[in-house]
């Protein structure tokens, strides 16, 4: 049975686990008046290990600047309550609620699979971006180590790559990040949602604060490593106040591009904001899911390309005009062009080869 207590967890984003919408059968907890076991006020995460039959994952979108992306891991244990990558944890047999957030998924021989990928005759040198549906470097990547060994191997390549994280970790990769900068192979973002330490404490509770992330960007700056900022999610009604802000206080610590993205709902995130939002601002619940519907047309979620990332209606329209109006204001750049060197590329040796040669 799912747990379905909303009483919110410390250091957890998510408040309960709904059910897999993907079981055979669901449970409803029902209060009958007996004795029942007290909810642990903190969950530990557990972590298991899943060997790796693909590396790339390709898709079509014209809403995304790439077309294939890597994710070490499934999951993420910073616990940002609004990830639109929750629902992905259904295919598992795993709820996108807590389960989200405490029982990851590592993606074993990952590097070994990417390297065979990118030796296979007729593929075409592209970006790779890391971290589309996880964040790379989650707090489990100072054990496992997966992400330096990809960005090691993409700059044997000279693969070009580009990352959004909002941790700290990245900066124990400071060495490779600028041998892949030096020869123009990589663009990172640091995600930025709110300056509001409370806030970020209950929303993205085990990310890196604000400021952190601000040193970070000032720190890949001064490395030479093209660095930008993505503010994701703005949400109407909670953050959106914070634009200007947030913008100039990227453009102060180096960031030279930025982008935004309106927050998304799609399946099961829609009731876990919901219920987050009751347990820590239920002030402004009823406001935040208004504005919410009336930049998807009425509903929670739009999917629609060329909606889903920005929304629309007139208040999407006034975010839009406010982002762009601060990126000016601040000389930030706003486009999707990476610019990254693609011709370079070599496959990589495989692991083989020298034995082949004896």
């Amino acid at each position: 049975m799912a747990d379905q207590s909303t009483a919110p967890r410390r250091g957890r984003g998510a408040t309960y686990n709904p059910d897999n919408r993907f079981a055979d059968r669901i449970s409803e907890a029902v209060d009958d008046g007996w004795w029942h076991e007290e909810q642990q006020e903190t969950l530990a995460t557990e972590v298991r290990d899943e060997a790796c039959k693909s590396a790339l994952s390709w898709n079509s979108s014209p809403d995304l600047p790439f077309d294939r992306s890597i994710n070490p891991y499934r999951g993420c244990e910073h616990g940002c309550v609004y990830c639109y990558a929750r629902p992905s944890h259904a295919y598992w047999d795993l709820s996108p609620g807590l389960d989200f957030e405490t029982r990851l998924i590592a993606r074993t021989g990952l590097v070994e699979q990417l390297r065979e990928e990118l030796c296979r005759p007729g593929y075409i040198c592209r970006p790779i971006n890391l971290s589309g549906n996880t964040d790379c470097y989650q707090p489990i990547e100072a054990k496992y180590q997966t992400t330096r060994q990809l960005l090691s191997l993409l700059l044997e390549a000279r693969h070009p790559v580009t990352l959004v994280t909002k941790s700290m970790l990245i900066l124990r990769d400071l060495d490779v990040l600028q041998a892949l900068a030096q020869q123009r192979l990589v663009r990172v973002f640091i995600s930025l949602t709110s300056l509001d330490m409370q806030l970020k404490r209950s929303l993205e509770p085990r990310a890196a604060s604000p400021q952190a992330r601000l040193r970070i960007i000032r720190t890949l700056r001064e490395a030479g490593v093209p660095v930008g900022t993505l503010l994701s999610p703005i949400i109407p009604g909670l953050t959106d106040h914070e634009i200007e802000r947030l913008l100039e206080a990227a453009h102060q610590a180096g960031a030279r591009t930025a982008n935004w993205m309106l927050l998304r709902l799609p399946r099961e995130v829609a009731p876990l904001f919901e219920a987050w939002l009751e347990a820590h601002y239920p002030d402004r619940a009823a406001k935040v899911m208004s504005l919410m519907r009336q930049c998807r047309g009425g509903q929670n979620y739009d999917a629609q390309f060329g909606k889903r990332f920005s929304g629309e209606g007139v208040f999407a329209q006034l975010i839009a005009q406010r982002f762009q109006k601060a990126c000016q204001r601040w000389q930030l750049q706003f486009n999707t062009e990476q610019g990254l060197n693609t011709r370079d590329f070599r496959p990589p040796s495989l692991q083989g080869d020298l034995f082949d040669a004896l």
